[in-house]
């Protein structure tokens, strides 16, 4: 099964809240989820949901995650099985960094690129230099001391110049030089820093049933 290609208003609506898939865009502009509180497919029809079971309370946590990284299930679950093998973290935590750490995602946290889509195609067609070597897989894992940058030729592209000027503040573990348009990787992420709306036990929780 291939990442959704769709709407990303859609996936937002079938959560029924923000997931922030478009960046910065989701804070200055009204979304189709608060236009319109309907059911994606289903026009005029409102919302109305019987109080959810504690397993759709978990399936619904674990999809938010999936939907705001952009991975399959399949990805997913090899991330969680990493994550559960090492002892020095809560699990949950541990499966948060290494998603953060995904290429696509700290090209999209560096400011390269308004949300991770972008980000993702960014690497997958070349533009993403890492340590000065080209590599294009958006699920390589970026470690403490890389170099990450766009590639020179690539560096006249709108869409990058427009992210990088409206990009102001940057997560701790990164460093980001914006004329040179590149950034090293300083530490590994701090979960409780970046305040993400996710409960990483109710996904630990699921997975362990």
């Amino acid at each position: 099964m291939a990442v959704y290609n769709g709407p990303l208003c859609r996936v937002c609506r079938a959560q029924g809240k923000k997931l922030f898939l478009k960046g910065d865009r989701c804070f200055t502009k009204k979304c189709s989820l608060e236009r319109n509180r309907g059911i994606p497919g289903q026009k005029q029809v409102a919302l109305h949901f019987n109080k959810p079971t504690d397993y759709k309370i978990h399936l619904m946590e674990k999809q938010k995650v999936k939907n705001t990284y952009g991975v399959l299930e399949r990805q997913f679950r090899r991330y969680f099985d990493l994550a559960i093998r090492q002892k020095e973290i809560p699990t949950g935590d541990k499966l948060l960094e290494i998603l953060e750490r995904r290429l696509d995602n700290v090209v999209f946290r560096m400011g390269f690129s308004t949300n991770r889509r972008t980000a993702r195609q960014l690497v997958s067609h070349g533009h993403i230099l890492v340590n000065s070597k080209k590599v294009n897989i958006p699920s390589y894992t970026a470690k403490k001391g890389d170099v990450i940058e766009i590639k020179e030729s690539s560096r006249q592209i709108p869409s990058i110049k427009t992210s990088l000027d409206e990009k102001s503040t940057f997560p701790t573990w990164l460093e980001v030089n914006k004329e040179s348009f590149r950034g090293e990787v300083k530490a590994v992420p701090s979960i409780p820093e970046l305040s993400l709306d996710v409960n990483p036990t109710l996904i630990v929780e699921l997975y362990s049933k």
